[in-house]
């Protein structure tokens, strides 16, 4: 397996490049806001990312926190 880290560079930036999206992958000014959040650290422990709390897409707040 990857290290946590590894994983999520794979599934953002590093997949991003691959499909030549120079605007998607990253959280800077500029990129298109499409951003999941989930409650905890992933690179401590990887499996939180199976409880998304918060969830934009173009800007739109889909899901929040309660």
């Amino acid at each position: 397996g990857m290290k946590p880290i590894d994983a999520i560079f794979a599934a953002t930036s590093v997949a991003a490049e691959v499909l030549g999206q120079k605007d998607l992958g990253k959280i800077k000014k500029g990129m298109k806001a499409d951003i999941v959040a989930v409650d905890g650290n992933p690179l401590k422990d990887i499996s939180v990312t199976k409880n998304v709390v918060f969830v934009m897409k173009d800007g739109v707040v889909y899901k929040q926190p309660k």
